[in-house]
């Protein structure tokens, strides 16, 4: 008997495998998405229940959404105010988080599963198959859809059981998977463009840090997201799609034609390379080496990005000093509002509080910065790239104190550019803000110790460390707002530091912790001397 093999056409080809990467793409997700989408979808789904204990009555939601309207600074932040509903606060205090987060989940997927496959070479072993030439793309931008999904329909039927509102809850749902998809085809463009997968997340990273200061900085402008500034911005179209407040459809209709255009550009590139290429390679190196140290080789390799964190922690100091003026104006008599401001900012006069929160939350992003500079350890080892330095005569714990010694001082370069940045921003004594800035390290180096500590002993988990990270960024920017317990609270390393400025410098947590921190590295140094390493 003659078994028929019809031939496939063109576009059957190079989408061949699509189904077997998706469950790939999944299996290897199979906790990190699920994590992302409960603890995203989660968070919004909570805010309307949380805030209706907070403003008990319409007149204090009223009071606090004329409030948040009338002040510039504010609006910077968390964006404009379109109702005094419970579901209106709701996408108010939580939609800019939430479409950010959405975003950086997405890149982190899309990335994964396109450029990282290629650059550690499994991509190649997988085309030996039957692979179709955008097979990957279509599955890594699947997984991404998936996670989006998951996201969307756990903010709808949380807020929509809260809120009673299905249609206003699905609004919001749906606007944030569709942000998290447009970065998702964002990244997608730039796994082709660059040959790094580092670099690619750097540059959507960058659109994505451009895409808030454009929003923020048209939201100071008008109350109403009308400013030409939001309208460059996908976080402006995202606010203006106004969920609770008179649902505006075709904004987020903008949105999701955005994402397909920019997918449908990614398409066009990835048909148009081979495999492993570029369309802008990196440069090549010089004749002769000149680099004789592992701390030389972690510099060149890792130097681009602490340049554009300190440009950026600069950019984002100027911003929130030029804000802190407007926190006590903001507040008035809501006596709700500054005990939310002093609990996240200690309990001093309100614009001291509002700095110490401004520093505080660059300390936990530039916690992200140090646990994914200590990852790329996790990244050069399972790239294959270590084993050739390690055959030299470069041991193991200095070829990792290179990479460390980056990510530490790195974290205290770019808090010293923030500081300087709040001070520049706000007018007001340098010494004050440089030290609010600097002494948020001793947390950030404890959260890096933990990524180095993973690396070293349980090399499969180091990348839970971005997730350790991330929930102590919820805890302390969403926290106070939700009222959650002190205990809670100090489960982030942040909570016990200091609120400066405005309180009297307390030794003891920053002593502790920076402890805490040398003891993590020494002991994920000493696993990871003992440990095999990945070939």
């Amino acid at each position: 008997m003659t078994t028929m093999v019809l031939p496939l056409d063109g576009h059957s080809r190079e989408l061949a495998g699509t189904r077997g990467l998706l469950r790939l793409a999944l299996r290897r997700d199979r906790m990190m998405i699920p994590v992302w989408a409960v603890a995203l979808g989660g968070l919004v789904a909570s805010g309307a229940s949380t805030l209706e204990k907070v403003y008990t009555t319409a007149a204090q939601r009223a009071d606090i959404a004329r409030s948040m309207s009338d002040n510039g600074s504010l609006r910077a932040l968390y964006g404009p105010v379109f109702g005094d509903s419970p579901g209106a606060l709701t996408a108010w205090r939580f939609d800019g988080f939430g479409y950010v987060l959405a975003a950086v989940m997405s890149l982190l997927i899309v990335v994964r599963h396109t450029r990282e496959e290629e650059e550690t070479g499994r991509q190649e072993l997988l085309s030996s198959a039957m692979v179709g030439r955008r097979a990957p793309l279509t599955s890594a931008l699947l997984a991404a859809l998936v996670a989006n999904t998951a996201v969307a329909a756990i903010i709808t039927a949380g807020l929509g059981k809260s809120t009673g509102n299905t249609a206003s809850s699905a609004a919001l749902g749906l606007t944030t998977g569709a942000v998290g998809m447009l970065f998702a085809a964002m990244a997608a463009i730039m796994a082709q463009v660059t040959e790094s997968a580092r670099l690619a997340k750097g540059l959507t990273g960058a659109v994505l840090g451009a895409a808030f200061l454009l929003r923020a900085a048209g939201d100071t402008a008008t109350r109403d997201a009308s400013s030409v500034l939001d309208r460059l911005s996908p976080l402006g179209w995202a606010e203006n799609v106004r969920p609770y407040a008179g649902e505006r459809w075709w904004v987020l209709l903008i949105i999701v034609a955005a994402a397909l255009a920019q997918g449908a550009a990614a398409y066009v590139l990835a048909g148009r390379r081979d495999l492993g290429m570029s369309f802008v390679p990196p440069r090549p190196g010089p004749a002769e080496g000149r680099i004789a140290t592992a701390f030389g080789l972690a510099w060149r390799l890792q130097r681009g990005g602490v340049l554009g964190w300190a440009i950026g922690f600069a950019l984002a100091g100027l911003l929130f000093g030029g804000m802190a003026d407007g926190a006590a104006a903001l507040v008035g008599d809501n006596a709700r509002t500054r005990e939310i401001v002093q609990r996240m900012g200690g309990q001093t006069g309100l614009t001291d509080a509002f700095l110490a929160t401004m520093s505080g939350l660059l300390g936990m992003v530039a916690a992200l910065y140090a646990t994914s500079s200590v990852l790329r350890l996790h990244g050069e080892e399972t790239g294959g790239r270590a084993e050739p330095v390690l055959a030299a005569s470069v041991g193991r714990v200095r070829w990792a104190a290179g990479h460390l010694v980056i990510a530490f001082g790195g974290a205290a370069l770019i808090m010293v550019t923030g500081g300087l940045g709040l001070a520049a921003g706000h007018g007001g004594d340098t010494g004050p803000l440089l030290g609010a800035a600097l002494v948020q390290l001793p947390a950030i180096w404890t959260l890096a110790g933990l990524a180095v500590l993973l690396f070293g002993a349980f090399p499969r988990l180091a990348p839970g460390a971005l997730g350790v990270v991330a929930l102590c960024l919820a805890l302390g920017w969403i926290g106070p707002a939700l009222n959650l317990p002190t205990a809670v609270l100090d489960v982030s390393p942040f909570g016990h530091l200091p609120k400066l400025p405005g309180v009297e410098m307390a030794w003891t947590p920053v002593l502790l912790l920076t402890s805490l921190a040398a003891v993590l590295v020494g002991a994920g140094l000493e696993a990871l001397r003992r440990r095999d390493v990945v070939g």
